[in-house]
């Protein structure tokens, strides 16, 4: 049996629950923490939503779930508050100037739909969770080895592309899983989306289960229901999700995601944790024979699958759309990289109640921008000029637009390179250096701290992941760390191109390794003008870098290569 196993039978991770109370009351440390309970509450304490990365000892990162992306602006303004309040770094690592481009009292809104915080304290918690309750808001098994946030589309009930408003199914499966002790002890994370848009913006091909719009007809009558999909997942060992032959109606999802659950609990592997994914599971079993698991293990007819009504992959709500309402829009904000300061977040929501409707939200995008509903068509000038809204403007250069960064070594004990900071430094860059074709307005661009995949490079136009590489020392500086061989070890990365979901679903490929990131953004430059000279008319990028063969797309970028990337290797 695996450590992390062993862990979660010597106590319930749920149980944690009321441990964070005790040392929250008694002002436990880290070290104290472990002396209590021992070094498997480390792992039980992510059911409640606390992470500790390795980086600061005492300090946490806090994830807060927002089921399909929505948040009310009660919501929202409690995240940011909290955010502002706690999320503050001590003076010893560097306090109010702990980051200079984002300052202190920051948030990240990730892939998933999640809000984390860092430099959270562990007596600050019962205070945090008490305000969440008040507005209906969850840290619970926002992490471990049980079912994380559901994706859904950030623009449920809101646009014409969308067959139906599957975020009641989002709120009722997050309701079945959330504190339900018999599916939370999993063996590894379970990510569920469930979308009734077109567009399938909530990924369903990259999770372990997804649930896309379907109609079937069933005793003369059409109804609205769901195809699914199942075994999907990034990091190592990539693999699309594979379609099951059911027909799931709204009302039955709950149960179908229970049993698909089940299934797993029963025969996933506990022991190997670099296999216990469940795209593992259907990979071994085979798609025909893990669905005739799930449908043992159904308490409710599944029906053969319908009409499939996924049209292709958008993934993007940047901008000002027109809603289904008459009169109403949606403003999509960019935010490069996903950070932004807790103040903002809560300016962002103060503004939903001011300008919106009623029915004014908040919705977080998988693309780690968030979006404001339901505002009058002439209330969105006024909400473009909030002072919030200025640095996160619906119109940005194609490169800020599709920019997405993990946590990076800043917080994370895996990560191996930068990544908040470089992202948004070089989308910036880009946007002014490189003057892309009128008709691409977005490219994708995930930059990745280590290989397992938080900004999900996999799917990108441009995916990079973090190495340490080794160079000639003689072209650096004499005060540059170096191996027993003499060479310099820089910060850098694997580059991938080609990435795409949808209807032309495909991973990158990982066509240059080990780059110096020095290196990178001129060999971006070599890139996109090639494309611009060779592009297909309508050609997107990630179409172009298909067509081009890998060793010319590694020629052209190393045009730009000087000495710092001659001759690299990888790191130790």
């Amino acid at each position: 049996m695996n450590a992390v196993e062993a862990h979660k039978r010597e106590k319930h991770p749920l149980d944690v629950l009321d441990d964070v109370r005790e040392y929250a009351d008694d002002g436990c440390s880290f070290a104290e923490i472990e002396d209590r309970a021992g070094d498997g509450e480390w792992e039980r304490l992510k059911w409640a939503g606390l992470y500790a990365h390795g980086k600061h000892d005492d300090y946490f990162m806090l994830r807060t779930k927002a089921p399909g992306g929505f948040l009310t602006p009660e919501q929202a303004a409690v995240i940011g508050e909290v955010a502002d309040e706690f999320a503050t770094a001590p003076d010893e690592f560097g306090g109010a100037d702990q980051n200079e481009l984002w300052g202190d009292a920051f948030l990240d809104l990730t892939t998933r739909q999640d809000v984390q915080m860092h430099w959270i304290e562990i007596e600050d918690v019962p205070e945090i969770w008490d305000r969440y309750d008040e507005v209906g808001l969850t840290t619970v098994q926002g992490c471990g080895d049980s079912a994380r946030n559901v994706l859904g589309c950030p623009a449920a009930g809101l646009d014409d592309h969308e067959c139906f408003d599957a975020q009641p199914v989002v709120d009722a499966v997050t309701d079945f899983f959330t504190g339900n002790r018999e599916y939370a002890n999993l063996p590894r994370k379970f990510k569920l989306t469930i979308t009734g848009c077109a567009h399938d913006c909530a990924q369903s091909q990259i999770n372990d289960v997804g649930l896309t719009p379907a109609r079937k007809a069933i005793d003369g009558e059409s109804y609205y229901g769901f195809h699914a999909r199942v075994g999907g997942g990034l990091s190592d060992g990539p693999r699309m999700a594979s379609p099951l032959d059911v027909f799931v109606r709204p009302e039955d999802a709950v149960e179908f995601c229970r049993a698909v659950a089940q299934t797993f609990k029963e025969l996933g592997d506990r022991e190997n944790r670099g296999v216990c994914r469940m795209r593992y599971l259907v990979e071994q079993l085979g798609p025909d024979a893990f669905e005739e698991a799930v449908r043992d293990r159904c308490t409710v007819d599944l029906r053969e699958r319908g009409t499939d009504l996924t049209e292709g992959y958008v993934g993007d709500h940047v901008g000002v759309h027109d809603q289904r309402e008459d009169g109403l829009q949606y403003v999509g904000f960019n935010v490069v990289a996903g950070r932004m300061g807790g103040d903002e977040f809560a300016a962002a929501a103060r503004a939903a109640r001011e300008y919106g409707t009623d029915d004014s939200s908040i919705r977080l995008a998988t693309d780690q921008n968030f979006l404001v509903t339901h505002v009058p068509e002439e209330r969105v000038d006024d909400l473009l000029a909030e002072p919030f809204a200025a640095e996160y403007q619906p119109d940005p250069g194609p490169f800020s637009r599709g920019a997405v960064g993990c946590t990076g070594d800043e917080f994370c004990n895996y990560a191996i390179i930068e990544t908040k900071k470089r992202t948004k430094r070089w989308a910036r860059e880009l946007d002014e250096r490189i003057d892309t074709p009128d008709d691409l307005d977005v490219v994708r661009m995930h930059m990745s701290g280590c290989s397992a995949s938080c900004a999900q490079p996999q799917i990108a136009d441009i995916g990079f992941r973090g190495e340490t590489v080794a160079v000639d020392g003689d072209a650096l500086a004499s005060d540059v760390t170096t191996n027993a061989e003499g060479d310099a070890l820089v910060e850098g990365m694997d580059v991938g191109l080609g990435g795409a979901l949808g209807g032309d679903n495909e991973f990158l490929d990982w066509v240059e390794t080990a780059v110096p990131a020095e290196s990178v953004v001129p060999a971006l430059e070599e890139l996109f003008e090639a494309y611009a000279d060779e592009r297909a008319d309508g050609e997107r990028f990630y179409e172009w870098t298909r067509r081009i063969e890998n060793d010319r797309l590694r020629d052209v970028m190393q045009r730009a290569a000087g000495p710092v990337a001659s001759g690299v290797a990888h790191g130790d």
